[in-house]
């Protein structure tokens, strides 16, 4: 009984899954940013409204493991603050749109769902992170870089 429970959740969950990735700004070969002082530092803005704010244009962080989720976005919410240099804070919302990827042992990926909230004004922004593949790390529109003037090779 136990195996059947199990054969039906993988099932159930690989059928989630579409055989083809719908991610567009995947890169392989991206390096995550240098950072100091619990950021990174980033040097780039995006130019598509979308990054960030789309599932399909998600902040590809990559390559990381479970546990070092909240650690990577913590470096990268860091460098950031609103337009007008607001601080801002984030938390997981959910997880959605389960893509397949060579990076996991299942075959599978999903995005999670982060809501950021901009101090000082009512405005809370859906931002989608990518866990599993690479691509260029940027600022999103809407948001600016923090200055630091130190930095780690990571």
């Amino acid at each position: 009984m136990k195996y059947l429970m199990l054969t039906c959740l993988f099932v159930f969950f690989i059928s989630c899954v579409s055989t083809k990735s719908t991610l567009k700004n995947i890169d392989p070969t991206a390096k995550r940013p240098a950072f100091a002082n619990e950021m990174y530092l980033l040097t780039e803005y995006a130019t598509d409204n979308t990054y960030g704010f789309d599932p399909d244009y998600p902040v590809n962080i990559g390559f990381i493991h479970e546990n070092q989720e909240l650690i990577n976005l913590t470096y990268y919410f860091n460098a950031l603050e609103g337009p007008n240099g607001e601080k801002i804070s984030f938390k997981k919302v959910d997880t959605c749109c389960p893509f397949p990827t060579k990076n996991t042992t299942m075959g599978a990926g999903t995005i999670g769902v982060y809501e950021v909230i901009i101090a000082g004004t009512t405005k809370k922004l859906t931002m989608y992170f990518n866990t599993f593949e690479k691509g260029k790390i940027l600022c999103p529109k809407g948001l600016t870089i923090k200055k630091n003037p130190t930095s780690k090779q990571y």
